[in-house]
């Protein structure tokens, strides 16, 4: 850039150049060019946290008395447009910074700074007026609970109930479809088809609930720690209020922190959260998998399914078609899965009084977050809903399956049984005529004992 596309900025440390039309100032600049690591930046979730706290604590300041009014307003308008998402090009610091974040938030003070400066005719400093009554060191682990909390209350839960909600429709649909069972991937009882969907179901409710658990913790905020938990250069009323404001914006009911060392120097509830996303990412994949088993063939595989045929599935075979969403669901799990142990060795970072791996904790669960709210949506919308079911694939084998003797244990033995499966398995018949052979039971006693339907019911058929 030429000398003029430039401007000088300085700060406690001299002077230094920033581009001409950046918001930032020279704390950001530096850590611009201290930290060119991986180009990837915060997300949006954590920007917008930090643009509702910092538009809390102007709104705290000003009722306490000590911001006037005009100056805490320009400051709220300029903190609510970075909140909604105005000015994300003007966070260009690095994921990989200092680990207190305080590069971030400084960043979110100068250009805040900067657009009230701008609104009000007067110089507003980044961190006598943005900054009053906060330090890093309890805005950062703040904006990783308030952007986590955010999320999972808009997109994951919601994306949640919208999986299970379709999986259970979907469940209703096939309610009276009998297909092999399978335990160690070989043939075993039959079940129906809404016993394995309501399953799936099931495990996604249950991961809906461990989220929701995490949610009273996630919502107590260090704001009002300050510096390392004693809330020095705060108001003691700061904190509280921050947290009411924050509550009144969001309609999530955030609260100081009981302990506020506690809140500063670990960060268990984000350890909690991940621990818990990791188990819905566990549960999308197996559900993932299912679906791809069920879909396999069209000719030499399993084929109890087909998924909807989205795209082609190869760039050298004609008419393929792969399972596509069941796979993209599952790398997403994996991806969630390696983000727990990102989010674990972080959450072991806390040096006496501060956790220094914040901003790897902030981007991994915002990341693990929308990945799953997404992933859940379009697994729902993209496999779940528009599958059909092979219903002469499911019938042939389950006429095959040897495996149906068991229901005729309580009445010929385990040994007898053995006998007859083994029979049928090596001739490729059906176990019915099988057994119409090798016992004494009557063609009504063999359609009972067999029926696969009564079989998905449990019970002893005696």
């Amino acid at each position: 850039m030429a000398d003029n596309e430039f401007r000088v900025e300085r700060d406690s440390m001299g002077e230094l150049q920033v581009p001409a039309q950046a918001l930032w100032g020279a704390q950001t600049q530096r850590a611009v060019q201290n930290f060119p690591i991986s180009e990837l930046k915060m997300p949006r979730a954590f920007i917008r946290a930090l643009g509702l706290i910092k538009w809390a604590a102007a709104g705290a300041n000003s009722e306490l008395g000590l911001l006037k009014s005009q100056k805490a307003v320009a400051i709220q308008t300029a903190a609510m447009e970075v909140a909604e998402g105005h000015h994300d090009a003007q966070f260009p610091v690095d994921v990989f910074q200092t680990g207190s974040g305080t590069s971030s938030n400084m960043n979110a003070n100068e250009v805040i700074a900067r657009l009230a400066t701008e609104r009000l005719g007067e110089p507003v400093h980044p961190n006598d007026d943005v900054n009053m009554g906060q330090s890093s060191n309890d805005v950062i682990p703040t904006a990783v609970h308030v952007s986590a909390a955010l999320l999972v209350n808009e997109e994951l839960l919601p994306g949640l109930a919208h999986l299970q909600e379709t999986l259970k429709a979907k469940a209703r649909e096939l309610s009276d479809v009998v297909k092999t069972g399978r335990t160690h991937l070989m043939d075993a009882m039959p079940v129906r088809l809404d016993q394995e969907i309501g399953g799936w179901a099931n495990q996604v409710g249950n991961g809906a609930d461990r989220v929701s658990g995490v949610m009273s913790r996630l919502c107590h905020i260090a704001q009002g720690g300050t510096a390392v938990g004693t809330g020095i250069n705060a108001h003691p009323k700061f904190g509280p209020k921050v947290a009411v404001l924050l509550s009144e914006q969001t309609g999530l009911s955030f609260a100081p922190a009981a302990d506020y060392f506690e809140a500063l120097s670990s960060q268990d509830s984000a350890v909690e959260l991940s621990g818990q996303l990791k188990t819905v990412a566990v549960s999308l994949m197996k559900i993932a998998n299912d679906l791809r088993w069920m879909n396999s063939g069209p000719l030499a595989g399993i084929a109890e399914i087909a998924l909807p045929a989205l795209q082609p599935g190869s760039s050298i075979m004609p008419g393929k078609v792969n399972p596509v969403i069941p796979e993209a669901v599952a790398m997403v799990a994996a991806n969630v899965i390696g983000n727990d142990t990102a989010v674990t060795v972080a959450g072991q970072s806390g040096n006496f009084q501060l956790n220094v791996m914040l901003p790897l904790v902030g981007y991994k669960l915002n990341e693990s977050v929308s990945l799953l709210a997404n992933a859940s949506r379009v697994l729902a919308d993209s496999a779940i809903a528009g599958f059909t079911v092979n219903h002469k694939k499911l019938i042939e084998a389950l006429d095959r399956n040897p495996i149906l003797v068991t229901a005729m244990n309580p009445v010929i033995g385990y040994e007898k049984g053995a006998a007859v499966a083994k029979q049928a398995y090596a001739e490729g018949r059906p176990i019915r005529d099988v057994a119409a052979e090798q016992t004494d039971l009557t063609d009504a006693e063999l359609d009972r004992l067999l029926d696969p339907l009564e079989l998905t019911r449990g019970g002893i058929k005696s």
